[in-house]
């Protein structure tokens, strides 16, 4: 399985189903008080779509006046093209679960989104189910679009195979640890990692921002409208990934398929939905991402890649939608998609929640401690913009070496800044 693209910017291959019960225009508040049928769109992952359909049948069992009809994500380039493309045409579902916080600043702006606030008692049932967490999902006029749903928290996965075949230990705490286990790992004769060195604007929150992340003890990329790479930590990040391209120890062309499962590298960074995917192909480990100075893997933070569920302004029946919200990230749903998917329900303290869940399946136990830990991207104006500014001044000095990383890291921080004010 390729993991080039976060799961909601894949390219899906669905059926479009025609209109959706629920959806259209009309008064916002007659549509907040109504009830009645719904649709919902759900990721074409298989494991989540068995989620999905669970979800769905116990909820209708009970509710056959409110019945909610479940669809995949339409076909397109990406979900984000489709999604917004709904919003426009005025016939997106009332709930998506797979919406990615980096696209909802765009579909907010294009009024194409509910707040949950306007809901009794929203607000709290976010805080209480989330935590702290939850407020990096608040848009900046302090409204929370999207309900935190599940994360994958990032990490360094580690073939253990490869490692003893090159003679070491994966110790990967500080730069330097990494970069000596890197040189040796060539010496053995695989790559040390392999992240898609390709432009798209996602790609940094696979090799830079979990770094970055942890480097920093929590930084997003923005903060306050100003960005945060150009400054000591983001260089300092800059320079390790530098020295990995610069030594031939991270390749700069692109790989078609998975290298860590084809073993062509001996390490990478994702989340927990690898596990699964992994755990037959490759003998491996995970550790958390290195920093500078080394430090203990209980205060590291990470990169969230998280997943969350939006309500869309063309819904009719969002009394019914904010009912299903609550009820499809219920503990005992968050607790049903965390067996079926392996990943991580946006809730507090995760193995208490579930101690039987990972009494069994301990190897997700490290993720559940991590996803306590992790760093979203910033919800700003013009957040793709942002992120594709960082990725080609990343890629040109960083990746490739034409131009130097100061000046790079300079010249977009101030593209991100005009960009960040909504300019």
């Amino acid at each position: 399985m390729k993991r080039t693209l976060p799961a909601v910017l894949l390219s899906l291959t669905l059926v479009l189903a025609a209109g959706c019960d629920g959806s259209g225009g009309g008064d916002a508040s007659k549509a907040n008080a109504a009830a009645g049928p719904i649709t919902i769109w759900l990721s074409n992952n298989q494991e989540e779509l068995a989620w999905g359909k669970a979800m769905v049948q116990a909820w209708n069992s009970a509710h056959a006046d409110q019945a909610i009809t479940a669809q995949e994500i339409p076909a397109g380039n990406t979900s984000e093209e489709v999604i917004g493309a709904a919003i426009t045409a005025g016939n997106a579902p009332c709930l998506i679960f797979n919406t990615a916080p980096a696209a909802v600043p765009q579909f907010q702006k294009q009024g194409g989104l509910v707040a949950l606030d306007t809901f009794d008692g929203a607000a709290q049932y976010i805080a209480d189910r989330t935590g702290s967490t939850a407020e990096q999902y608040k848009s900046p006029d302090g409204k929370f679009y999207q309900m935190p749903w599940k994360s994958n928290p990032v990490m360094i996965f580690y073939n253990k195979d490869l490692f003893a075949k090159a003679g070491i230990q994966p110790v990967l705490s500080t730069y330097d640890e990494f970069l000596a286990a890197a040189r040796k790992l060539k010496a053995s004769g695989v790559a040390a990692i392999y992240p898609a060195p390709s432009s798209e604007f996602f790609q940094s929150w696979f090799d830079f921002y979990p770094l970055f992340a942890a480097e920093t003890d929590g930084k997003q990329l923005v903060q306050d409208g100003k960005a945060q790479f150009d400054s000591p930590e983001g260089q300092k990040v800059a320079a390790f990934w530098k020295a990995l391209y610069d030594e031939g120890l991270a390749p700069k062309e692109k790989y078609n398929g998975d290298a860590f499962a084809d073993q062509k590298s001996a390490m990478a960074i994702v989340g927990p939905w690898a596990i699964a995917v992994y755990g037959d192909k490759v003998k491996w480990g995970a550790v958390p991402v290195p920093t500078s100075t080394g430090k203990p893997a209980e205060q590291i933070k990470t990169f969230s890649d998280a997943k969350n569920v939006a309500m869309y302004s063309a819904c009719q029946n969002r009394a019914t939608a904010w009912e299903v919200l609550k009820f499809a990230t219920s503990k005992e749903q968050d607790g049903d998609l965390l067996g079926k998917t392996g990943q991580m329900p946006l809730r507090t303290d995760l193995a208490a929640a579930y101690p039987d869940y990972f009494a069994k399946n301990p190897a997700y136990k490290q993720f559940a401690d991590q996803a306590a830990r992790t760093v979203e991207v910033p919800n700003v104006p013009n957040s793709v913009a942002i992120w594709q500014a960082f990725r080609d001044a990343y890629s040109q000095s960083v990746i490739f070496g034409k131009q130097p990383v100061a000046d790079a890291f300079d010249g977009a921080a101030q593209k991100v800044d005009q960009l960040a004010s909504g300019s």
